[in-house]
């Protein structure tokens, strides 16, 4: 038999190039003569997820574990094929499967790790992408993820570290510019010209890259106390973005009106037993990730972090039409579905991949949306919902960079829509205040907790049944990883610089305000 390997080495140069074509037309051939090639398969299943067709080349991976390839490569790939297709726990142990194998090469050291961090394993990860980094140091995008892995455990020496040193290994790389920028805490202007040079740079046709050096920029000035500046960068990188995708407001409309509906219809439990898991609920940057550092460093309490676990289970259980977990013909099924298997089958979900069975927090905000179907499903569990000063609120969301990927915050890209949506928002956890039980939801609000920092903590604890501990009062000094854009934040004591923050940005944040004060919020 005649040895292809010279003709799938050129089909992975030609892969690399994006000349998609050619590479297949190499893997078919190779195919014809040897169907059982298992590197053809794999070439295949990386062409075609680089399509993003992640059902596809699971597919094609999975015939190339199957017909010998024992590299690792196949199988780490599967597995971030898996975590795309929100198969998490298959993921986690498919990518183990692959580390299994003691691979050497870099791309597969770092895919292993990527599927790990994805999955919430973040200190796992760190010794893949420290092995990817020592398997080829001149790789920036490994010094990005290691970067990225080190910001998330708290190390952030470490982490700027590899961040300058994957830029000084790829200059153009402006999420390692970006990223340096989240991080720094000071006046320092030295960023900026960088930054503005980058934008300068930038592909014009590459919205989100414009969007997350836009939100950058901002940073930086309002780390040089220029609101104003801030604002105008937030607004010329929004715009790009939100000309480039389809309106949701009307879809998001329909999801508060399903939700408030369902609060109302749904039979829940009024008294839980102790032991069940914790949700924390709230739009985006309103204490969420404090609520959850609070609770989780008390002994008996762990945190998941932000899982979407309930609502995928939703999804598969209604099948419902769709990409989207989360839309109103989802939530309306909830009424026509067996609560109880969904209940369980989120429980199980989340021993298996993160081996929790005690108490756990769930902190993913949007599970606001599902908070009454929780309730009803999980009869021993128990949601906070995080409430903050509505302006606040607003501006907090309009100055986040939101994962571009995640469709759901895309009313973050227009100051005036960030507002209604709020005004929903509000709207919505008023209504669950009345119709749910109060044993079981309860509304925290943010200024409360840091005007009041221990009473609030035991009244936490007391509804959900915990013993007060003073580590509570001393989240600050958890460890635990921190895989959101708090992570600095909460690694220092309560601080109250951020209330009231929106009056700093007027006369830019007036549009928002009439809104709030239409609704009679502010």
């Amino acid at each position: 038999m005649d040895d292809l390997t010279p003709n799938l080495s050129q089909a992975r140069k030609l892969l690399q190039r994006k000349a998609y074509r050619d590479c297949h037309a190499i893997c078919i051939n190779v195919l014809k003569t040897q169907p059982n090639n298992a590197e053809a398969f794999t070439i295949l299943g990386l062409l075609t997820a680089d399509h993003e067709n992640f059902a596809k080349a699971l597919e094609l991976f999975e015939r190339a574990i199957r017909f010998g390839d024992d590299s690792g490569e196949a199988e780490a790939q599967a597995a971030r094929c898996l975590i795309a297709l929100n198969r998490r726990d298959e993921a986690v142990s498919m990518a183990r499967q692959a580390a299994n194998r003691e691979p050497s090469e870099g791309l597969i050291l770092d895919t292993i790790g990527v599927v790990l961090s994805r999955a919430g394993h973040h200190e796992e990860s760190i010794a893949y992408y420290q092995a990817a980094v020592a398997a080829n140091p001149n790789e920036s995008g490994y010094q990005y993820n290691l970067g990225a892995a080190l910001q998330f455990l708290g190390q952030f020496e470490a982490a700027a570290t590899a961040f300058q040193t994957c830029l000084n290994l790829n200059p153009d790389d402006s999420r390692a510019l970006v990223a340096l920028a989240s991080m720094s805490d000071s006046d320092d202007p030295s960023l900026v010209p960088q930054l503005e040079t980058a934008w300068d740079k930038r592909d014009p046709q590459d919205v989100d890259q414009a969007l997350q050096l836009a939100h950058a920029l901002a940073k930086s000035f309002e780390d040089q106390q220029d609101p104003a500046t801030a604002m105008t960068w937030l607004e010329r990188g929004k715009q790009l973005k939100r000309a480039s995708i389809r309106n949701r407001d009307e879809d998001d409309k329909a999801c508060f009106a399903a939700a408030a509906d369902l609060a109302s219809r749904l039979s829940i439990e009024q008294a839980p037993d102790l032991g069940g898991p914790i949700f924390i609920i709230g739009m985006p940057r309103t204490g969420t990730t404090l609520t959850d550092r609070i609770l989780s460093s008390h002994p008996d309490v762990t945190s998941a972090g932000e899982l979407s676990d309930f609502s995928v289970a939703l999804k598969r259980q209604t099948r419902t039409p769709g990409p989207h977990v989360l839309d109103a013909a989802t939530l309306e099924a909830a009424m026509q579905t067996d609560l109880g298997t969904l209940g369980q089958t989120y429980m199980d979900k989340v021993a298996a991949t993160l081996g929790l069975t005690g108490r756990f927090v769930d902190k993913m905000p949007l599970n606001a949306f599902f908070a009454p179907i929780i309730l009803a499903a999980i009869p021993n569990a128990r949601v906070v919902c995080l409430r903050r000063h509505a302006a606040d609120t607003v501006l907090s969301n309009y100055r986040q960079l939101f994962a571009t990927s995640f469709s759901y915050y895309a009313y973050a890209y227009d100051l005036k829509a960030t507002a209604r949506y709020v005004v929903q928002f509000f709207n919505l956890i008023d209504q669950y205040e009345t119709a749910l039980p109060p044993k079981r939801f309860k509304i925290l609000d943010y200024e409360s907790i840091i005007a009041d920092q221990e009473g609030q903590t035991r009244q936490l604890l007391d509804f959900c049944g915990l013993s007060f501990n003073q580590a509570c009062l001393d989240f600050h000094e958890n460890d635990a990883p921190v895989a959101t854009a708090s992570a600095t934040q909460v690694r220092k004591p309560l601080y109250s610089s951020s209330m009231g923050r929106w009056k700093s940005y007027r006369p830019a944040m007036d549009p928002a305000l009439e809104i709030l004060q239409v609704a009679g919020l502010i």
